[in-house]
């Protein structure tokens, strides 16, 4: 250990502090993205806006005129398409923990997740590996565990059709 590792092992202090950051990201005309957030190696369409305290991971893809709102989580393997709105505390999931737990670096066993255009993600619903259509609706608090075919409003764990669109 060096003296300040140790220093900083004494004191409970972390040995490596990490910020948020926004690093290689491939962005069209009049993206916003509004600090803090952690976005990187991610490509994000023209007009997207990206609210505080949202992590996007690498080679996610976002299209244009899309927002992600607070507190989203966009984890790698997901797509999302144009005119999408993603609520506060939207979390993708890309391991299903298919071994009975999780992947633990084994990036073979992770699944993704295309959204559709069109699609509106309600406030803290959950997105597992799936797809979904164009022009769906999911309600706040959904926990999306099967692909979703047909344009509707979809709520509920695991979320099903309360009505078509």
């Amino acid at each position: 250990m060096n003296n300040e590792t140790e220093s900083n092992a004494k004191s409970g202090q972390p040995e490596r502090l990490l910020k948020a950051s926004i690093v290689n990201v491939r962005c069209g005309r009049g993206v916003t993205i509004v600090e803090p957030a952690n976005v990187y190696g991610c490509e994000l369409g023209d007009g997207v806006f990206v609210g505080p305290f949202v992590e996007i991971q690498k080679d996610v893809r976002i299209g244009a005129r899309t927002r992600v709102q607070s507190h989203a989580f966009i984890c790698e393997l997901v797509t999302i398409g144009e005119d999408c709105f993603i609520g506060h505390g939207v979390m993708f999931i890309n391991d299903r923990f298919a071994h009975g737990g999780p992947a633990r670096g084994d990036k073979s066993l992770w699944c993704s997740t295309t959204i559709g255009h069109r699609v509106s993600l309600g406030s803290n619903a959950t997105i597992m590996p799936v797809r979904i259509c164009d022009g769906a609706v999911i309600g706040a608090g959904a926990v999306v565990t099967k692909d979703i075919t047909e344009p509707g409003v979809y709520v509920g764990n695991p979320a099903r059709l309360l009505r078509s669109l």
